[in-house]
């Protein structure tokens, strides 16, 4: 500004001694302002030499002091944290190295969590005169006033906030973690191939869906303590786990497998699963059982289509003779069996299986009908060999095959409750079993008998003939039994058939 102010003095000076000069060569009337007081002429050229003596000097002045003035003015750059500014840098590069550094730090002291650094405030440069900036001074102060926070997602199970976790992928990758058994095709043949237990045909299974039963969300938590944050390995047992503390029982003189069930409140499926070193129900005093239930804070839901070819077994068309004696038979062309592809949907929860349920069938290959001669000479009550649906409006619950490592011997089904004969026979058996509870077994005089159990009420006798069709009770859920249906198993020889080859279904 003084530089301004010289130059401006000057220039008024310059026009005055300008004038001046004009009128003492031109010999005109008196100079005004400055020289209005000179009475000679002389006077007034000494003092126009001094005027431009002046003028340049303060030119000379005011150039050297601009020079000056801009050799020592710098860009200093303010660095404020909220309202307050603690000082100045010479660059803004100083800051974002000081960032960069920081947050590498933070990252090396936890691992585990997001720490998130507040963004420091761009602001513009200020020119300073001979003021210099202190980077080191504000580094340290930022240090101490720029307080990082802890981040991450809650992870929310039915509307709790069950953990915490570092980030949006860490979230991500648990969950997909707990799915991922689920969501590879099951190889163990003993649980997916259940449902053809008498034939060695393998059966083919896709999972068509993976969710969890529970509702889960993930929403990000702001304002958490480091230590809030879970580390992944820990989720997940927790999640796999619930909880839970592990549980062992000691076997006491007297124990049974049932007893401690009954006793303790825990299912003997628990028992068998935790300890399958448990054989025909042998424990002995002392034996340490593990009786943890463990109960997942997340369960898996899977939907499995599984594609099984089965047997279909072949009718025999019998001729009969009246003069043949009864119990002969002679065959005049064998038959043979043909070949169905049934479609199951499976629906499991957490790998165990709570709901099957037919959703299709194809005829691949039809049975060859085996043609007999047959006496007539017969006594009543002989099976005709072919099989009818033991319950009306029938619908499987339960069926063949291995579960669990043990064998379900029939069908479980309901329907109509009223129970019929699914052929003509004899009642060799009828009363009370403490697995079976209520039943009815009939030979069919063919090689065949039938088991119909966990009824209600029994309407036939021991001894007594029944046809095909007829009802011999009512259906319950009388002794080994979670709920009111039928068991019904098909014995062949004395051997165990899948009564689904006999019945179409």
């Amino acid at each position: 500004m003084r530089g301004s102010k010289g130059i401006d003095w000057a220039r008024k000076l310059w026009k005055q001694s300008k004038a001046q000069w004009q009128s003492l060569t031109s010999k005109q009337a008196e100079p005004t302002s400055v020289l209005k007081d000179s009475a000679a002429p002389g006077r007034g050229k000494w003092f126009f030499l001094y005027s431009i003596s002046s003028i340049a000097l303060i030119g000379t002045l005011t150039i050297t002091g601009q020079d000056y003035v801009e050799a020592n003015l710098a860009d200093i750059y303010p660095v404020k944290v909220g309202q307050e500014t603690l000082g100045y840098v010479s660059s803004p590069e100083v800051l974002k190295e000081y960032t960069a550094d920081r947050e590498q730090k933070l990252a090396k002291q936890y691992p585990d969590v997001h720490m998130i650094l507040p963004e420091l405030e761009q602001s513009e440069p200020e020119r300073a005169f001979r003021q210099k900036p202190d980077d080191s001074k504000v580094l340290a102060l930022l240090d101490e006033k720029l307080k990082p926070v802890a981040s991450g997602v809650e992870l929310v199970i039915e509307g709790k906030t069950f953990a915490i976790v570092k980030d949006q992928a860490t979230a991500d990758k648990v969950l997909a973690e707990i799915k991922k058994p689920y969501e590879q095709k099951a190889k163990d043949s003993s649980q997916v191939a259940v449902l053809s237990a008498d034939t060695a045909k393998p059966a083919s299974t896709t999972v068509e869906k993976v969710e969890f039963v529970q509702k889960v969300e993930t929403s990000d938590a702001l304002g958490i303590q480091p230590q809030d944050v879970v580390k992944p390995d820990e989720l997940i047992a927790k999640i796999k786990t619930g909880g839970v503390e592990p549980t062992k029982y000691t076997v006491l003189p007297g124990d049974c497998v049932s007893c401690i069930a009954e006793k303790l409140s825990v299912p003997k499926q628990v028992i068998y699963d935790k300890n399958p070193w448990i054989v025909d129900d042998q424990i002995r005093e002392g034996d340490v059982l593990d009786l943890t239930v463990i109960k997942p804070a997340l369960s898996v839901k899977t939907v499995e289509k599984m594609v099984e070819n089965q047997d279909v077994q072949y009718e025999t068309e019998v001729i009969t003779d009246d003069t043949v004696k009864e119990g002969i038979v002679e065959t005049i062309s064998p038959g043979k069996n043909g070949l169905k592809q049934v479609t199951y949907e499976l629906t499991k929860v957490n790998g165990q299986l709570v709901d099957e349920k037919i959703i299709g069938e194809e005829m691949v290959e039809k049975p060859v009908p085996a043609k007999v001669k047959k006496g007539t000479k017969v006594i009543l009550g002989e099976g005709t060999g072919s099989f009818a649906w033991p319950v009306v409006s029938h619908s499987i619950t339960s069926t063949f095959g291995t579960r669990w490592n043990k064998l379900h011997k029939g069908l479980d089904i309901v329907g109509n409750r009223a129970i019929v004969a699914a052929d003509n026979g004899k009642v060799v058996s009828a009363g009370y079993k403490s697995d079976y509870g209520y039943y009815v077994l009939i030979n069919h005089m063919n090689g065949y008998e039938t088991m119909y159990a966990h009824m209600s009420k029994i309407e036939t006798t021991a001894g007594t003939i029944v046809e095909k069709g007829e009802q011999i009770g009512v259906m319950g859920s009388t002794g080994d039994s979670t709920g009111v249906h039928l068991h019904f198993e098909i014995h062949k020889n004395g051997g165990l058939e899948n009564p689904l080859k006999y019945l179409n279904h």
